[in-house]
């Protein structure tokens, strides 16, 4: 008979965190936890937000009664590291490090391995992170900026890319690691991923390229920005405020709510319309060029994360991509099954777990 393991999942994104419990992969209970730019805004930093993100974990912890030194293992969704492999990762004082300090980028993220080291010493178990966002399949080409000093470097929702991708494999009747896909997650980040033979051969950044969010500004016009950094129209903190939680449709709209930004559509509100159209075409164009990445031939373009339940949003940007490729849509994110079905394969002893390491 197969042992029941009890599973801490944590997910902590850009508009929210989700805390689940899982036995084995099947949860037992999930909450998810909004924490808008209302709330952090007045906080000057990451690290300054750990308290209250700490406290919101624990507080769902004793609504459901759960103690943690009751449970098996605790898993976060990974934070801007150092580039790593797939797999799963020990949560280490070396990654905690590198997430406090912001060495490789700053985001929510980067809180949820300190939050489950945090709980997990106490208790005496392990904190694991699967498929980080830093997860780096790229190819050499895609590692070229243009500035030698300057190296392109992976960082995109890895977790739910893989996942939607494997999904849309096994409805296809086709292998993973055999097929190619442009996978687009769509959430308070954008990422679109190249997915060649199972590896994640290039994709756009989740933080200061890409498609304008919710909540970020995506990929800005260069001499334009340097000339407002130089005049002091713009400090440098504004800028990394804008850049991760303060641009995109909120900055335009007033609110990084999809379902408010409809309404408005519906109300006939023409810059909603505008913003929504303009953000679709950016998608689409990201899609068009990964599409390139693969030499044209994709089995399949795969819309998933939470901005994927907008049928506005992804009507549009399927009106524009369609002739590449069979457009798939999975609503919402498979990254808590996704972290749990990992840390499970560690406990379960049919996957070894990873140690985390400074780059040579």
């Amino acid at each position: 008979m197969a042992l029941s393991h009890n599973i801490l999942v944590l997910n902590i994104g850009s508009t929210n965190t989700k805390a689940a419990v899982f036995e084995n992969d099947h949860p037992k209970f999930q909450e998810t936890i909004p924490h808008g730019p209302e709330l952090t805004r007045p906080l000057s930093g990451y690290m300054e937000q750990f308290p209250l993100y700490l406290e919101r974990v624990k507080k769902f912890l004793a609504d459901h009664h759960i103690d943690v030194g009751q449970l098996d293992i605790i898993v976060s969704r990974g934070g801007l590291t150092e580039p790593l492999s797939s797999g799963v990762y020990l949560i280490d004082k070396r990654m905690c490090d590198d997430l406090r300090s912001g060495k490789y980028g700053r985001h929510p993220t980067n809180l949820g391995p300190l939050i489950a080291n945090d709980l997990a010493g106490p208790a005496g178990i392990r904190a694991v992170i699967v498929d980080s966002p830093s997860t780096d399949e790229f190819h050499a080409l895609a590692r070229i900026s243009g500035i030698p000093e300057i190296e392109r470097k992976s960082a995109f929702h890895a977790l739910n890319q893989k996942a939607a991708a494997r999904m849309a494999a096994r409805e296809m009747g086709i292998s993973y690691a055999e097929s190619n896909m442009v996978v687009a997650h769509l959430g308070g980040g954008i990422t679109v991923g190249a997915h060649c033979q199972g590896k994640v051969i290039d994709s756009t950044i989740g933080v200061g390229e890409g498609t304008l969010t919710p909540e970020r500004t995506g990929t800005l016009p260069l001499m334009t920005l340097l000339r407002l950094l130089e005049s002091g129209q713009l400090s440098l903190a504004d800028l990394r405020r804008q850049l991760t939680s303060e641009g995109g449709l909120l900055a335009y709209l007033g609110t990084s709510d999809m379902s408010q930004v409809e309404t408005k559509i519906r109300q006939g509100h023409e810059k909603a319309l505008l913003l929504l159209q303009a953000m679709a075409y950016q998608i689409a164009k990201d899609i068009g060029a990964m599409s390139t990445v693969l030499h044209g031939k994709v089995d399949s373009i795969v819309l998933t994360g939470g901005l994927s339940n907008s049928a506005m949003l992804v009507d549009s940007i399927a009106d524009r991509v369609k002739f590449i490729a069979l457009v798939k849509v999975y609503p919402g994110e498979q990254e808590m099954l996704a972290l749990a079905a990992g840390a499970h394969r560690l406990l379960a002893g049919t996957e070894a777990i990873k140690h985390y390491s400074q780059p040579e």
